[in-house]
């Protein structure tokens, strides 16, 4: 079972099913009950946030007064219990992949639940309804696979430059039952300047590819004026200040940042999202390597 952020339905509803005879807490209330005893005197109502952000010593993760887009881990949590069978079987895979592949360095299995897939579904918030997606460097699939497991209406591209990891991915699709993604092998400077994909695409994301200026010269010409890029970063206070000038260039206007940190003291994130105001001028990206050697300032 993932054992993720507690929720108070949920924690109510496995006590009162805990009453039954044969029957145990769910998952999130077992978590809840041995992590949180005295959270619920937290609690003011049902239905109702909590007020401050995180509490790393117990692993709560409160959710009063958020923003829209800021992740609440409680309903995270419960997005993946309810596709635990595909959680559970994207986990083996990656297990059974890894060692040939080298996809992460992430293997324990709570390790996994925070730091991929809870962070991964913690972007969810930034894409609207049906909307048509790219992810740059894509890995072994975070945060795309976890994203299109609880958000089946996302129509996904996923552009990865090493054979070996598209093998996995379309091998993870496939074994998964996702529809609506596609993997494509080839590099994203490249895309960038194929009519095909260029600025074609509602949202691009990416996680752990590059540096912001760099990560936005790969992503923001692959968006269509009025969709957005959303970098899935750690401690970003530098790199955003860094790259206040190329997401110009590149067409970016409105920003929303939105710093977390993930349950039981699993590290510091921050999301950003900017807003395409306008197109991106044709000589982006640059390609030749120009992106990493020479970036934006």
């Amino acid at each position: 079972m993932w054992t993720g952020c507690w929720e108070k339905r949920e924690f109510n509803r496995g006590k009162e099913g805990a009453k039954r005879k044969g029957e145990g807490l769910s998952p999130a209330a077992e978590y809840g009950g041995r992590d949180m005893n005295n959270f619920i005197d937290n609690v003011e109502k049902e239905g109702e946030r909590f007020s401050t952000t995180v509490d790393k010593k117990r692993g709560a993760c409160y959710n009063g007064n958020m923003r829209k887009n800021e992740p609440d881990f409680a309903r995270i949590s419960g997005q993946i219990q309810e596709k635990q069978a595909q959680f559970d079987a994207f986990y083996a895979l990656l297990l059974e992949y890894n060692g040939r592949f080298n996809l992460t360095a992430v293997t324990e299995r709570e390790e996994v639940f925070h730091k991929h897939f809870l962070d991964s579904v913690a972007g969810e918030g930034f894409l609207p309804y049906g909307a048509t997606c790219v992810e740059v460097g894509s890995g072994a699939g975070f945060p795309s696979i976890p994203l299109k497991i609880v958000r089946e209406d996302l129509t996904l591209t996923l552009v990865e430059s090493t054979g070996k990891k598209c093998a996995f991915l379309k091998e993870a699709i496939r074994a998964l039952g996702l529809k609506g993604v596609e993997v494509v092998n080839a590099r994203a400077e490249e895309l960038g300047q194929d009519p095909a994909f260029r600025e074609k695409f509602d949202v691009s994301f990416a996680r752990a590819v590059a540096r912001l200026n760099v990560l936005a010269e790969y992503c923001m010409p692959l968006v269509r004026v009025g969709g957005s890029f959303l970098a899935y970063k750690g401690d970003a206070e530098e790199e955003i200040r860094e790259a206040e000038g190329a997401l110009r260039i590149f067409g970016g206007g409105k920003k929303e940042i939105v710093r977390y940190e993930l349950p039981k003291g699993f590290g510091a994130r921050t999301l950003l999202s900017v807003q395409k105001e306008k197109r991106t001028p044709k000589g982006y990206p640059r390609g030749h390597g120009m992106e990493k050697r020479s970036p934006i300032v």
